[in-house]
């Protein structure tokens, strides 16, 4: 079976947020199982650069120790674009070869070390929340297989 893993920083903390992703996830779990590791938000106090970086590196070193023997994919502003074709190949693709891992930065983001795992995706030019993002990512990850079983959810 087909293996895939989100690590996310920081939890959901809403109950309507939580419920989509768990409706998502059981859908996916048809096709491959999926874990979901989350990791706490590195804590920002003054909001000064140096702190930020300081955060995100705090929590790369964390991420790295989840995404070990792993074909990475960040999520990031600056990845990549596909359209929901091309993200299932890259799903089914990356599935072949072994367990697929993408990541979900914090608010501020993701450290270089960690864009750099991988070829970062990206759901667009626009900021979405990262709780959001979860959602999203699930969301499309079901409709891959969607498209790689021709259920027509995709259409």
């Amino acid at each position: 079976m087909r293996k895939i893993t989100i690590v996310c920083v920081g939890k959901l903390k809403e109950k309507y947020w939580q419920d989509a992703v768990n409706e998502y996830t059981k859908r996916i779990s048809r096709f491959a199982e999926i874990k979901i590791t989350e990791i706490e938000e590195s804590k920002i106090i003054d909001g000064a650069q140096a702190t930020i970086n300081k955060a995100l590196q705090e929590e790369a070193k964390k991420i790295l120790n989840l995404t070990q023997n792993k074909i990475v994919i960040p999520l990031c502003i600056e990845g990549k674009q596909q359209d929901s074709v091309g993200f299932c190949k890259t799903i089914i693709n990356a599935t072949d070869n072994g367990e697929l891992c993408f990541v979900i930065g914090s608010s501020y983001g993701l450290d270089n070390i960690i864009k750099n795992l991988g070829t970062p995706l990206s759901f667009g030019k626009m900021t979405l929340p990262h709780q959001l993002m979860r959602v999203v990512l699930c969301e499309q990850i079901y409709r891959a297989f969607t498209i790689q079983n021709n259920i027509t959810y995709h259409k």
